[in-house]
């Protein structure tokens, strides 16, 4: 099913290039290898005639865990001769522990259908790209923030299937990823129109949202969805967008806004266990650039 949905959305849209052939669509990694598995989070890869694609690769290579790709895979369109040319190379290997979320630049493509046919249906249902998964004891949301092509308002499609899924998963703990951030101290600057995102995650009690968009790292302090500080319910944001794409000025400090790093490479490591969470900010050398925990509520 998957190699036909691959097929499907880049036939669809013409996108298919003869002289190009996608490579085979294996089987996905297991989601839930441990009892206490690992999500590695990041987004805005420049992995295009960039270094950064081999010392994202080697960090990889180097730690288990599902790779969360926070949007922007590859610069500049998303395209398949850049998936196949630039992220292939170094990141294919890993392409089924990856569940992925689609930014800005893959919709460079029309309807981002290379981005769909490239991840076999691990990417969510073309065209929509939203889903969920299991992760040991959290259930993982993963959305689309892309919302002149999908739609985000509370009567949206992709919204009314977020409430329904959090109401059938009512996990102790839950973590949600997409690309643009509602609260945001960079140039790009926040995204009020996934505030539905944050409404119906707030009311369902999930812990954490994890972003990219900004090329830098951001931490916020747990907040409610109107951006109030909550230390015992609120949600806590981090924007990761540190995959090798040149960093941003973090220039207009938000309220509730914790850490901030202007980092090039970094990836974040979030540990799940059954009740709780660890988190460190990883650089391209090894050294841990922020870390911190937190219970479930």
């Amino acid at each position: 099913m998957r190699r036909i949905l691959s097929g499907l959305a880049l036939s669809i849209l013409g996108c298919a290039e003869p002289h190009r052939t996608l490579p085979a669509c294996a089987d996905p990694a297991d989601a839930a290898t441990s009892a206490d598995p690992t999500l590695l989070a990041v987004g805005d890869l420049a992995l295009c005639h960039d270094p950064s694609a081999a010392t994202l690769a080697a960090f990889f290579d180097r730690n288990e865990g599902t790779i969360g790709v926070l949007g922007d895979i590859v610069y500049e369109s998303g395209s398949l001769d850049e998936l196949l040319d630039c992220y292939e190379p170094a990141m294919g290997r890993h392409r089924g522990r990856t569940r992925p979320s689609v930014g800005n630049h893959e919709y460079r493509t029309p309807h981002a259908g290379a981005y769909f046919s490239y991840f076999c249906g691990l990417g969510g249902e073309p065209f929509k790209g939203w889903y969920s998964y299991e992760l040991g004891a959290w259930h993982v949301v993963v959305l689309n923030s892309n919302c002149n092509e999908v739609g985000c308002d509370g009567a949206s499609e992709q919204v009314r299937w977020l409430r329904a899924d959090l109401a059938a998963h009512p996990s102790r703990c839950t973590v949600a990823y997409w690309h643009h951030p509602r609260f945001n101290s960079g140039a790009h600057g926040a995204e009020p129109r996934v505030q539905p995102f944050w409404d119906a995650l707030d009311a369902a009690g999930a812990e954490l949202v994890l972003n990219g968009h900004e090329h830098a790292y951001e931490r916020f302090v747990p907040q409610t969805s109107a951006g109030v500080r909550d230390d015992a319910r609120g949600l806590r944001q981090l924007i990761v967008g540190t995959g090798g794409r040149s960093p941003s000025a973090l220039r207009d400090l938000q309220q509730n806004s914790a850490v901030r790093l202007e980092a090039s490479i970094a990836i974040l490591e979030l540990k799940l266990h059954d009740g709780s969470y660890d988190f460190r900010l990883v650089g391209a050398d090894g050294k841990a650039l922020d870390s911190g925990r937190g219970d479930c509520h």
